[in-house]
């Protein structure tokens, strides 16, 4: 199925396709042209991070047993 798409995608198909389409919808007056772009960043949390790094900040302890002083 890949091999299609690719080769679909490297022969014009489907920018023929979306032409296609967005003509007819043109046409019948179905086509909003209002887009939306999401600028969101999502950021690990410190803990779901699988390099170590130096943060320049204190240690923390990530054994949830305390530890005796």
């Amino acid at each position: 199925m890949f091999k299609r798409f690719d080769r679909w995608a490297k022969d014009g198909t489907w920018d023929r396709v979306l032409t296609a389409v967005q003509a007819r919808s043109d046409s019948l007056g179905r086509l909003d042209w209002v887009v939306s772009i999401d600028s969101t960043i999502t950021r690990v949390h410190q803990h779901g991070a699988t390099l170590a790094r130096a943060t320049g900040g204190t240690s923390e302890l990530h054994d949830s047993r305390a530890r005796a002083v």
